[in-house]
C-alpha cells in the first residue's frame, strides 16, 4: 500500500504497520517513550542540563530500551539531526542574518518611530502590528529587547498602563514565533512532516492575524486591568540595556551607520521573503506547471533562494545604503550566527530524538491508539506539544518531539493539511509559558512584575494564542 510518511525518500512507517494488530512490542515502546521524555524534562528542568545534551542522551535511552540494534542507534539519531539542520539550518542563519541587519541598521527603529504616529487610542493596534512586523525575521528573544523601550516610551508619553501596549506587543512577536516560517519552531516541524514552506507560511498569516487580534490588543485590555503597573517597572531594565548597547555602539569595531533606512524600503526588505513565498505557494494552486514562468517562481519562492535574496537585499538597504562598509557588514553576518547555535543544536537534537522514536516503533503505536480513538494528526499533534511544553518550557522541543510523534499519523496527507498540522502543534508549544521557560522570566524581568503578575498577564497570554491558534486551524480545516 505504500508508505504513510516519507523524509526526502527514506521511508519511515508502512501503511501497513498502522493498521497492524496492538502487540506488546507496542506498549513497550510507548513506555520506553514515556520514560525517555521523562528524562528530558528531569535533566532539563531539575538539573539545568542544556536541551542539547539532554535530548541526546534521552536518545540514546530510547534507542535500546526500543529494540534498536546497538549498531544503528548512533546512526538513527545522526540521520534524524542531518535531515532536519540540513535543511532548517540554512533557513535559521539566513533569517538570523536579516534580522541582525535589521536591528543595527535602524530599521527597525524607523518602523516602529514611523507607525506610533497619530492618535493614542489606536496605540495597542500600532504595537501588535509593529510587533508583527518586526517579528517576521527575528528571534522572540531579540525582538523584546527591541520593543521593551518602545513599550516604556509610548507608556510615558501617553499615560497608559504598561500591559494595555506590551501585551500586544508580546502576543504578535509570540504569534510569529509560534506560527510563521521562517522561525525555528514552525520550519522544524515542516522539516519533520516533510510540509511545504509557503503553504504553511500563506496558512499561519491566516492563523496568526486574528489570534494577534484576540491576544493581542483585546486581551491587553484586560490584562492592564489585572495588573496595574506603569512604565516605572520596565524602565531600570531598559536603561541598562540602553547603557550596555551604549557601550558596544562605542567599540572601535562596531562603526556607527551615518543613514537610517527608510520605512519604505524597511518593509520592502523584511516582507520580500514572505512575498516570494506567497507567490511560489500560489502558482502551485492556480498555475499550470508546464508554464514557462512555473519553474521561475517555484526557484526564486524555494525558501533558501527567497531568504538568501533577502539577505543580499538587506546587505544594500540595511548595509552599503546607510553607510557600513563590505568589512563591517561581514563582521554582523558572522555575529548574527553566534546567538542562534544554541537554537539550531536543539532543533538538531529533536530531530535526532524524532528519528530514535520512529525507528523503534513509537510513531507507529500512538498511530495505532490515535485511529482507534479517532484523534486526527491536529489534535494529537496539539495535545503532545502541549504536554511536551509543560514540562519542558521549550516550545522548540516541544515542537519537534511532538511533529516526530504525530508524523506517522499525518503521512499520505496533502500538503495543505500537513501546513495545518504544522500550524497545530506550533499552537500547542506556546501554551501556557510558566517558570520553566526562559521567556517567562524575560518579560517579567523587563516588566518589572511579579510571578504572580507575570503569570495573569503572559502565561494567560500565551494560553490564549494556543487555544484560538487550535480553533483557527480546525476551522481552516473544514474548509481546505
Amino acid at each position: 500500500m505504500g508508505f504513510a510518511y516519507t523524509l526526502g525518500a527514506v521511508p519511515l512507517v508502512a501503511d501497513a504497520d498502522i493498521h497492524a494488530p496492538w502487540s506488546g512490542h507496542d506498549t513497550r515502546v510507548l513506555v520506553v517513550a514515556v520514560i525517555g521524555i521523562g528524562i528530558i524534562v528531569a535533566l532539563i528542568v531539575a538539573l539545568k542540563i542544556h536541551a542539547f545534551l539532554a535530548l541526546t542522551i534521552g536518545s540514546l535511552f530510547v534507542g535500546p530500551a526500543s529494540g534498536i540494534a546497538a549498531g544503528d542507534i548512533t546512526k538513527s539519531y545522526e540521520n534524524g539531526v542531518g535531515s532536519v539542520l540540513g535543511y532548517v539550518g540554512v533557513l535559521i542563519a539566513l533569517g538570523a542574518m536579516i534580522g541582525k541587519l535589521l536591528a543595527d541598521s535602524g530599521g527597525a527603529d524607523q518602523v516602529v518611530d514611523t507607525l506610533l504616529r497619530g492618535k493614542a487610542g489606536a496605540l495597542p493596534w500600532k504595537m501588535a502590528l509593529i510587533a508583527f512586523i518586526i517579528g517576521i525575521p527575528m528571534f522572540f528573544e531579540i525582538g523584546l529587547v527591541l520593543l521593551i523601550p518602545v513599550v516604556v516610551l509610548a507608556v510615558r508619553r501617553t499615560g497608559a498602563r504598561a500591559m494595555l501596549l506590551g501585551i500586544p506587543a508580546l502576543a504578535g512577536l509570540s504569534v510569529l514565533h509560534g506560527f510563521v516560517p521562517p522561525h525555528p519552531g514552525p520550519l522544524a516541524a515542516i522539516g519533520v512532516l516533510n510540509g511545504n514552506v509557503g503553504i504553511t507560511l500563506a496558512l499561519g498569516l491566516l492563523v496568526a492575524i486574528p489570534t494577534v487580534v484576540v491576544a493581542g490588543p483585546l486581551f491587553g485590555r484586560l490584562a492592564a486591568k489585572w495588573v496595574t503597573i506603569g512604565a516605572s517597572g520596565a524602565a531600570l531594565q531598559v536603561s541598562g540595556g540602553a547603557e550596555q548597547e551604549s557601550d558596544h555602539e562605542t567599540d572601535s569595531d562596531q562603526p556607527k551607520r551615518t543613514r537610517t533606512p527608510s520605512f519604505t524600503m524597511t518593509l520592502v526588505t523584511v516582507l520580500s521573503p514572505v512575498v516570494l513565498m506567497l507567490i511560489k505557494a500560489a502558482s502551485d494552486v492556480w498555475m499550470s506547471k508546464h508554464a514557462a514562468l512555473y519553474p521561475v517562481l517555484q526557484f526564486i519562492g524555494d525558501p533558501v533562494v527567497a531568504l538568501l535574496l533577502a539577505v543580499l537585499l538587506a546587505m544594500y538597504t540595511f548595509g552599503t545604503a546607510v553607510g557600513f562598509g563590505i568589512p563591517v557588514l561581514s563582521k554582523k553576518i558572522g555575529a548574527s550566527l553566534l546567538p542562534i547555535a544554541g537554537v539550531m543544536m536543539i532543533v538538531g537534537a529533536g530531530g535526532g530524538f524524532k528519528q530514535v522514536l520512529v525507528d523503534g516503533g513509537t510513531g507507529t503505536a500512538i498511530a495505532k491508539i490515535a485511529i482507534a480513538a479517532n484523534l486526527s494528526a491536529l489534535l494529537l499533534g496539539w495535545i503532545v506539544a502541549v504536554l511536551i511544553r509543560l514540562a519542558t518550557g521549550s516550545a522548540t522541543v516541544a515542537t519537534v518531539t511532538a511533529a516526530g510523534i504525530v508524523a506517522p499519523l499525518a503521512g499520505g496527507e496533502s500538503a495543505t493539511h500537513l501546513a495545518l498540522v504544522v500550524l497545530a502543534i506550533g499552537a500547542g508549544s506556546l501554551f501556557f509559558s510558566h517558570v520553566n521557560d526562559a521567556g517567562f522570566w524575560l518579560v517579567k524581568e523587563y516588566f518589572g512584575m511579579t510571578v504572580g503578575e507575570t503569570i495573569k498577564t503572559w502565561s494567560v497570554m500565551e494560553t490564549v494564542i494556543s487555544v484560538m491558534g487550535l480553533g483557527m486551524t480546525l476551522l481552516l480545516s473544514t474548509f481546505l
